[in-house]
């Protein structure tokens, strides 16, 4: 739910040396952060904003990325991915609610991994997350001047083990040396807390585009603590789109029974429309919105009122605040004792949203950092620190979900509990029930229920070489520790014996190692290649942006330029459709700098100024390129 944003066109600040930027990988959309000389902002290159879509378009081979995906993604939908951080660590029962919504295909895969088919190949959760990732670093590389190699990167405060797991892989894949995961609340929590030097119980609730979290956080001084935290991974902004895109099906099929909407080109569109009626009803009591498809003779208009959003969208948000409700339990906390309540997310524009939080908090939620920003900024402020900044300030996080493994007839046994500050450290003592037993099968679990069938499995771990004794002899101590990225690890020794049991660990919903590594070899192998098509893509893209601009101000270029000089512009225009036909992307930019040439004495004409601002980006934009292409 962004706006376009229109930045000034000033010159970013110069970046500290040692840099590690702050990174918010959302459901909707991703950005960057760093902390410069008059403090912490989103990156961005002058005259543009800091935010990626987190869309994906697979086209010639490569991935197109952010918005030029976004504004494609009606034509071709079978080819489009968006949503990918909901796929992140989960396996194909956890998205079973998802998958009728979205148009393309999830695939199961081994180890309980999904996979994504578009077309003939096949890519996972992480593989995807990276592809974002690594606009976002193109995009905050071009504007600062400087590689980035390290970075902070968010995640839901109820992301389990297997999902953070899953987001480190992805930072891995796309070239980046993930130094600190941090929850997406206590990150909006810091950039606010810095901000205004607030002391006191602030309440985060964050509503994004994929996501909900709600967290409690005690601000004291340099310490900032969170109490607690509670939220839904599968609670967001794509639930509102959905149930606004169902609700104008609903009026098609009414009006038109033999209308085709579950194919994928109708389904997106529709679901850019709702979209677009969610942003619009964030200022308006009513908006008014069309439906073409000429494929099927079909031109629907109609009306959505802001009352129909909000009784679609109530059931959301109810559940959001039980969510709020079960956080303040946790924290010993009341409504009343809140001092400020923080909104987060592009979804807290909402106005429906606003109005509840303020009803159960019994305060105006505080919005001053624009929602969209304030995670990034958070996260690049803990970057910094990271990186030998400020260190006036202590962050003491906490884990989401319970810890343990399961144990005799199915149960449950937590080792650390939820809300447990982290780091954290567990130990506990199992022995054997078998005679001569050398090796003993633990299964890891996360969740807060009683036995394991209603929890998450992390991992299954084989304990081996352990010594021949009697069922009940061998004390295998067990521990468990939580870093402060929230990751689990876990070792074990046998005590009797003195000796370390080797550990074989068989992830649940990861990538290993030999994988990650396998994909960055590729990466690597194919890299030049990569990054011609990427150029070709982009270079073609730009080249359409100019020759609309051209042909938008031909009628006035007929009656101002001589006939000898149109010919020579027609004549390039022709010279860089051959060229975007190849696969060269030098050649490319070769025939674009002529048509530059060609089109300069048209900067102080009215109708030349569309057509240049769009060649003078591209000479910005791609300074250099034949070194890189070299």
């Amino acid at each position: 739910m962004t706006e376009p944003d229109k930045r000034p066109e000033t010159k970013p600040a110069e970046p500290p040396a040692s840099l590690i930027v702050g990174i918010d990988l959302g459901t909707t959309n991703s950005l960057a952060a760093a902390v410069f000389e008059h403090g912490p902002e989103a990156i961005h290159k002058p005259g543009q904003g800091p935010i990626v879509p987190s869309v994906l378009l697979r086209k010639e081979g490569r991935w197109v990325v952010g918005e030029a995906a976004r504004a494609q993604r009606t034509e071709a939908p079978e080819r489009t991915v968006f949503s990918v951080k909901r796929l992140m660590g989960r396996d194909i029962q956890d998205l079973a609610e998802d998958l009728p919504r979205l148009p393309y295909t999830v695939e199961a895969a081994q180890r309980g991994l999904v996979k994504v088919r578009v077309g003939d190949e096949t890519f996972t959760p992480q593989e995807l997350s990276a592809e974002i990732l690594k606009a976002v670093k193109r995009e905050a590389e071009e504007a600062l001047g400087m590689p980035i190699e390290r970075a902070v990167v968010t995640v839901p405060a109820y992301f389990d083990d297997a999902q953070r797991q899953a987001t480190r892989d992805a930072g891995r894949i796309a070239g980046l040396e993930v130094v600190r995961i941090v929850n997406e609340p206590t990150a909006a929590a810091i950039a606010y807390g810095l901000d205004e030097q607030q002391r006191g119980t602030v309440a985060v609730y964050d509503l994004g585009g994929g996501t909900f979290d709600i967290s409690i956080l005690e601000l004291s001084g340099s310490v900032f603590k969170v109490l607690s935290t509670h939220g839904d991974t599968h609670l967001g902004g794509d639930d509102f789109d959905h149930e606004v895109a169902q609700e104008i099906k609903r009026r098609i099929l009414a009006d038109r029974p033999d209308a085709e909407l579950e194919r994928p080109g109708p389904s997106m569109l529709l679901r850019k429309i709702g979209e677009q009626i969610k942003i619009d009803l964030s200022g308006a009591d009513e908006t008014p919105f069309s439906v073409e498809l000429p494929g099927q003779n079909l031109q629907f208009s109609d009306v959505f009122a802001a009352e129909t959003l909000n009784r679609l969208i109530e059931p959301y948000l109810d559940s959001t605040l039980e969510s709020c409700r079960k956080a303040l339990d946790a924290a010993g906390k009341t409504p009343e004792q809140i001092d400020d309540v923080v909104l987060v997310g592009g979804s807290s524009r909402i106005p429906l949203v606003r109005r509840k939080v303020e009803g159960f908090f019994g305060r105006r939620p505080n919005v001053s950092i624009d929602p969209d920003e304030v995670v990034a900024i958070g996260a690049g402020v803990q970057g910094h620190l990271l990186a030998g900044g400020r260190r006036d300030y202590v962050l003491l996080d906490v884990i989401p979900l319970s810890l343990g493994i399961e144990t005799l007839g199915g149960t449950f046994s937590k080792l650390i509990t939820a809300n447990t500050t982290i780091p954290a450290q567990a130990t506990e003592l199992f022995t054997t029930y078998v005679d001569n037993q050398t090796g003993v099968d633990l299964n890891i679990y996360q969740g807060e229920r009683e036995f394991v069938r209603d929890c998450r499995n992390l991992g299954r771990f084989k304990l081996k070489g352990l010594p021949a004794m009697p069922a009940g002899l061998p004390k295998v101590e067990v521990a468990f520790l939580v870093d402060a990225n929230g990751i689990l690890t876990v070792s074990a020794v046998e005590q009797r014996s003195g000796q370390e049991a080797r550990i074989e660990v068989i992830p649940s919903h990861g990538l290993t190692n030999a994988e990650i590594e396998r994909i960055m070899d590729e990466a690597i192998e194919h890299a030049v290649d990569d990054l011609n098509q990427r150029q070709m893509v982009e270079f073609r893209n730009m080249a359409q942006a100019v020759f609309q601009g051209i042909e938008k101000a031909w009628p006035e270029a007929e009656e101002m330029l001589p006939k000898a000089q149109r010919v020579r512009i027609r004549a390039q225009m022709e010279m860089v459709k051959r060229a975007a036909a190849g696969e060269n992307p030098i050649a490319l930019r070769f025939e674009m700098d002529q048509l530059g040439e060609l089109t300069r004495p048209l900067a102080d004409t009215n109708m030349g100024r569309a057509a240049l601002t769009e060649l003078r980006k591209f000479f910005e934009d791609h300074s250099g390129d034949e070194h890189d292409s070299g």
